[in-house]
């Protein structure tokens, strides 16, 4: 078995390149780079070939279909050639520089596809029975995005198939807590669109490049087709719940609540929430404060008494409106401004039922 040294090597390839007439065609319909070389059999660095001769692959710790992109960082070995031993980062544009081959299109490719094409590539009149190594020592080119109300959002590669639950449990699950409780969907955004998805109960196409799901769904029911593959470049967003808040002195607790599963409640509920009304509450002179798309705001005079008897409709409240009920016999409570309502708000601490 020949063994080179660097040095030796070097000599080797600049004598080949003064004699070699012919050059080394590219991997996959590209042109190399212009190095010429032609390496003779009675030279060439070879392994032994027999039944004990190894066969290397690309043990890269990923699943069969994962695909080389940008930024990966590949390791590369030829047995018992070490001046060949590359470990290389690929470009943004898809390529890499390999010894004696040039730069080569790998963006794409498996390792053990690019394995193969370099097994062959080195076999034209270069090396005799070339046994190569390809493992991807860093992952860069497929990244999904996830967001909003999990334990750690962040950017995660994805090195094999994954579902949407997989992907969820890479960032520690849904967050947990008073000031991140997830709400009722997570939102999937898609490079390229949807257009082979399948929608399913639980599931809504919101536009053709996103699509939402229950939450509750996905997770309790495992309702059929809602853990849906994960594809890199995905963006998975999942949801905050809406938070109303309940105010003044004519309730038992005011606070803030966290809705979860829900997007509104009603006054009634809203009530039930803030372990209902104080004895002196003024039932006549509370009122929903309601934040426009615009910041604007909007009072909603409500009349609890008449809603509690069934007289009255029961009206809704939607993210970050206020109920607010003064105690009765303060005129100036009762004149109590927005904003004083809006600054007593702002202080409350969120209050999540166990």
């Amino acid at each position: 078995m020949w063994r080179y040294s660097k040095a030796c090597w070097g000599a080797a390839m600049a004598v080949t390149l003064a004699l070699a007439p012919g050059g080394t065609q590219g991997l996959w319909g590209q042109e190399a780079a212009p190095i010429k070389t032609s390496i003779t059999s009675d030279t060439t660095p070879s392994v032994p070939q027999g039944k004990n001769t190894p066969h290397f692959s690309s043990e890269s710790g990923v699943g069969p279909d994962y695909e080389i992109g940008p930024e990966d960082v590949l390791q590369i070995s030829v047995f018992q050639v070490n001046d060949l031993n590359e470990t290389v980062r690929v470009s943004n544009d898809g390529t890499i520089a390999v010894p004696l081959l040039g730069r080569l299109v790998v963006a794409g490719l498996t390792p053990d596809q690019l394995r193969k094409n370099l097994e062959q590539a080195y076999a034209k009149n270069l090396l005799q029975n070339p046994q190569v190594s390809v493992f991807v020592k860093e992952f860069h080119a497929q990244p999904v995005s996830v967001i909003g109300a999990v334990a750690k959002p962040g950017l995660y590669q994805i090195t094999g198939p994954r579902t949407l639950i997989e992907a969820l449990s890479m960032a520690g699950g849904l967050a947990s807590g008073k000031d991140a409780a997830p709400g009722k969907s997570v939102y999937i955004t898609r490079q390229g669109g949807f257009g082979d998805l399948d929608p399913v109960p639980g599931m809504e196409l919101i536009a053709p490049d996103k699509v939402a799901i229950n939450i509750k769904d996905l997770l309790y029911t495992r309702a059929t087709g809602l853990d849906i593959p994960i594809r890199p470049h995905d963006v998975i967003a999942v949801s905050k719940a809406s938070v109303i808040y309940v105010a003044g002195s004519g309730v038992r607790k005011p606070g803030g609540f966290v809705l979860e599963d829900r997007d509104e409640v009603n006054v009634v509920q809203a009530l039930a929430m803030a372990e209902g009304l104080a004895p002196d509450a003024a039932k006549h002179h509370a009122r929903i404060i309601h934040t426009k798309a615009d910041g604007s705001r909007v009072e909603i005079p409500v009349d609890i008494e008449e809603i509690l008897k069934q007289k009255a409709p029961d009206p809704t409240l939607a993210a970050n409106d206020i109920l607010y009920i003064p105690l009765s016999g303060g005129k100036a409570a009762l004149r109590k401004s927005t904003e004083a309502i809006l600054q007593t708000v702002s202080g409350m601490l969120i209050f999540h039922p166990p």
